[in-house]
């Protein structure tokens, strides 16, 4: 008998055996499963708080007020949400332990989270057959393993889909990125929308994850771009553009480089993704007088004030009891809202009486037919069918970005730029993970 086999076996003798005890002693249900109505589903979300870089405290927080919300109308089909939350800390060691929580309190999924240290978390949770719903999309496992749901097509469609944004603008680009694993599949996926559009590959700049000072990085980013008016005949694509993706750091980088570009007499079109810069980032930097104004943006999702939205801002509005954490216009929280609206379809194509845990919740999901998000993601299956052949990334099954413009404070539609599937256009690209 193998070791995994072994383990199995006890791991199912104890738990008979503790079922069997409970219920000579008239105790309640086991945390995690479910026997019918009335039981409790255990789940997980975990994300990055407190750390010197990238938070996402509005995830845990939008799923605390989603429990509350939930359970206030009766729970899903009658069971009861029961949210753990768990802080990653933004390490490998976070990750794993907040994986090895959700395995001890037999969660039978984890739901709408983030964390770029793929290996620790998916590894964990694989060999419990715990299905990770709806990730935010930093880390490449994400799009790799096969008890992975994405609700988005995560950083490669962004990146993508910023190639082609800037593509069709600009003469050169250079991209300030962190350096890590994560950050290193960067160039490679924004070069894939600039080559669909016939510009030159971008100037790759790395900065530490954690710095404070991004002067040489703004420095080169200047310098790289200053010379595409004479590098591109296109007359149409004379402008240079800068783009970042460094999460909480893309302001102190936007900051940076404006002072720069003062002192040089010079106006660069800015651009980021989704999570790095937000409606919130531009309200706090001074809405119409924001430096970002005019800047690009690529995104999953409709813009924040769509009322496709609108659901979700109640549910805030009403059960975030005050919590500060949770912006209906951050990018993390609407991610969660996302992936919780995917767990309730799946729970609610369960019997009444049925028992449900993490293995089945994952054989429903692999078999399912396509699940409605109410208009804020086209309707989303991972069945074999569904996957598409993009080097690295498997598991995309929604490719759809959204092109989006800073214009007096507000992010809005780009003109003339209607949302785009950018699964073709990485299909086409390098492996870059």
């Amino acid at each position: 008998m193998t070791d995994w086999r072994r383990a199995a076996t006890l791991s199912r003798t104890f738990l008979a055996t503790a079922m069997g005890a409970c219920l000579a002693v008239g105790c309640g249900a086991v945390p995690g499963g479910s026997g019918g109505p009335g039981d409790t589903l255990t789940v997980m979300t975990f994300a990055p708080e407190g750390t010197k870089a990238t938070n996402m405290p509005g995830m845990t927080a939008m799923a605390k007020a989603y429990e509350r919300w939930v359970n206030s109308k009766g729970g899903i089909n009658g069971r009861k949400l029961r949210v753990l939350t768990c802080n990653e800390h933004n390490t490998p060691a976070g990750a794993a332990d907040c994986a090895r929580k959700a395995i001890s309190e037999k969660a039978i999924a984890v739901v709408g989270s983030y964390s770029q240290h793929g290996r620790a978390f998916m590894a964990p949770l694989e060999a419990e057959g715990i299905p990770f719903i709806g990730g935010y999309g930093v880390s490449s496992e994400e799009f790799q393993s096969t008890l992975s749901y994405p609700v988005n097509g995560g950083q490669p469609v962004l990146l993508a889909g910023a190639g082609h944004q800037l593509g069709r603008a600009c003469g050169q680009v250079s991209i300030v990125r962190p350096d890590t694993l994560a950050g290193d599949s960067m160039p490679v996926l924004l070069n894939a929308g600039l080559k669909a559009n016939k510009a030159p590959e971008a100037s790759d700049i790395r900065a530490a994850e954690d710095t404070a000072d991004f002067s040489s990085q703004a420095r080169e980013a200047l310098a790289d771009t200053a010379g595409a008016s004479a590098k591109e005949k296109d007359k149409d694509k004379d402008k240079g553009c800068v783009t970042a993706v460094l999460g909480e750091r893309t302001e102190t980088f936007f900051d940076a480089f404006r002072r720069a570009a003062a002192e040089k007499q010079r106006k660069p079109q800015i651009s980021s993704v989704l999570g790095s810069v937000s409606q919130a980032l531009v309200n706090r930097t001074g809405g119409k007088e924001s430096p970002f104004e005019g800047a690009y943006l690529t995104s999953w999702y409709p813009v924040s004030n769509d009322p496709l939205w609108d659901p979700m801002r109640k549910v805030i509005s009403e059960h975030s009891f005050g919590d500060d954490g949770v912006d209906p216009d951050d990018s993390g929280a609407q991610t969660t809202w996302i992936a919780y609206t995917v767990l309730g379809e799946v729970v609610k194509r369960f019997k009444d009486d049925e028992d449900i845990t993490a293995r089945k919740v994952a054989r429903m999901l692999n078999q399912s037919e396509k699940i409605q998000t109410g208009g804020l993601t086209p309707d989303l299956s991972w069945r074999y069918q569904d996957m598409r052949a993009v080097a690295g990334f498997p598991r995309i099954v929604n490719g759809q970005v959204t092109f989006q413009i800073v214009q007096s404070g507000r992010l809005v539609t780009q003109p003339g730029e209607d949302s785009m599937d950018m699964t073709p256009t990485l299909e086409q690209a390098p492996r870059a993970a």
